[in-house]
């Protein structure tokens, strides 16, 4: 990729817990300010979850649009949201929501880095511990490589 799909801005930490629509919007949003999205992308999130779900396991989700929804994405790029409190996300236990939005073909990629990222117990409780948007950030910085 020719950019960095994930920067310091695009990282949050809220201690409360959100709903699963909250966290999908709250993902929307943030690709939405990176440039990455339009408006119409959040609704695009909205139908692929009514087809499948992204809970991917380990406390992770990865709301993301529909193949149809592809013009709704004008750069790739990455929101990664930890929620303290957890969402409920059809009655599995996520902590990590990571809006992907990915131009052409990337977003397998894109995929790929954040699948490794939470394969392992041990980075995944790094990821928890970590304090600050900063820190998290240190600990995601593969996915723009």
């Amino acid at each position: 990729m020719a950019r960095e799909v994930l920067n310091i801005g695009q990282i949050r930490i809220h201690s409360g817990s959100a709903t699963r629509e909250e966290a999908m919007q709250e993902a929307a949003d943030i690709l939405e300010s990176a440039g990455a999205v339009t408006s119409a992308y959040f609704d695009a999130m909205q139908q692929r979850e009514l087809t499948v779900s992204t809970y991917m396991g380990n406390e992770l989700a990865i709301p993301h649009g529909t193949n149809e929804t592809k013009d709704a994405i004008l750069d790739s790029a990455l929101s990664f949201v930890r929620y303290d409190g957890g969402v409920d996300w059809n009655g599995e236990p996520v902590t990590f929501v990571v809006g992907i939005a990915g131009k052409g073909d990337e977003h397998l990629d894109i995929l790929s880095q954040i699948a490794l990222l939470f394969s392992e117990e041990d980075d995944v409780a790094r990821l928890k511990a970590a304090q600050t948007p900063e820190e998290l950030f240190d600990l995601l910085a593969s996915v723009n490589q």
